[in-house]
């Protein structure tokens, strides 16, 4: 044992133990954190972005150097888990990343302090038993899950496309890690943790009048620029429409004014002047 520690133990006991061990994990995670910033964000990811994911490649530049930085923290953190015969590569592994960054990138430091692995598989897939969702006797097929226990699930084929098409408002990445934000409280109810107390009651106000609004135009079979199924309930009411707010701002913004208003001052982006 490290002389310092038999010390601590005698004179102090195991509380100071203890303490020390958390100083020296603690120390530990701040040099690997230094160490993956002073990585150079390599040409091949940059490669990857501008393919896969153009939609960040229009960010203005200062949102741009901390999105490059974000991911490779992102990546320093999070594992990745093939299934159905998928191997996890650079391709999948920056492509979700940069998206899942692109949520965070507004609000400096922002992270997902419940995230802890992303699960991958080829397309389509039924829920795992491990999915708070799971039901043996009615299987149901899905693109992407988010749970609360920090995991994400996503089909890699609908995932890829959704990121090319930047125009189509259907990102199943974006929709399912809005749902990590959504989710941080540990509940799926439609409502992230804000940093000031009085941003709750503008946000309640707006999406309850909002969701209303979507649940009419659904059960009536209106055209709306944010998909039927955020009529579903209020945690994919705020995903389909960080879906919108990301890919078809425009639209958003002039058939939804309030929406566009409200996620513009959650995210802190506006994707408009991109």
């Amino acid at each position: 044992m490290n002389p310092t520690y038999i010390l601590l133990f005698v004179f102090l006991g195991i509380p100071a133990l203890l303490f020390g061990g958390q100083y020296l994990f603690a120390r530990r995670l701040r040099t690997k954190k230094e160490e993956v910033l002073a990585t150079d964000f390599s040409a091949t990811w940059d490669a990857i972005l501008h393919q896969n994911v153009p939609l960040v490649t229009k960010l203005p530049k200062r949102f741009r150097e901390r999105l490059e930085t974000n991911i490779k923290l992102f990546l320093a953190e999070v594992s990745f888990e093939g299934q159905g015969g998928v191997e996890i590569t650079d391709e999948i592994r920056v492509t979700v990343a940069a998206q899942a960054c692109l949520l965070t990138v507004g609000r400096e430091n922002k992270r997902y302090p419940r995230l802890n692995n992303i699960i991958i598989y080829p397309s389509a897939f039924t829920d795992s038993p491990r999915s708070p969702n799971f039901d043996p006797d009615n299987p149901t097929y899905r693109l992407g899950e988010s749970w609360t226990t920090g995991t994400v699930i996503l089909a890699w084929d609908s995932a890829k496309r959704g990121a090319v098409n930047i125009h189509d408002g259907h990102n199943v990445t974006l929709h399912e890690f809005a749902h990590q934000l959504d989710q941080e409280d540990g509940v799926a109810d439609g409502v992230p943790i804000f940093e000031h107390r009085s941003a709750f009651a503008a946000w309640a106000d707006v999406f309850t009048r909002e969701y209303d609004i979507q649940v009419k135009k659904a059960t009536k079979g209106h055209r709306s620029v944010l998909d039927h199924y955020g009529a579903t309930n209020y945690a994919e009411f705020f995903a389909v429409a960080t879906e919108a707010f990301f890919e078809k701002p425009k639209q958003l913004k002039r058939k939804r004014p309030e929406v566009y208003k409200i996620l513009k001052n959650y995210y802190r982006l506006d994707p408009i002047t991109w």
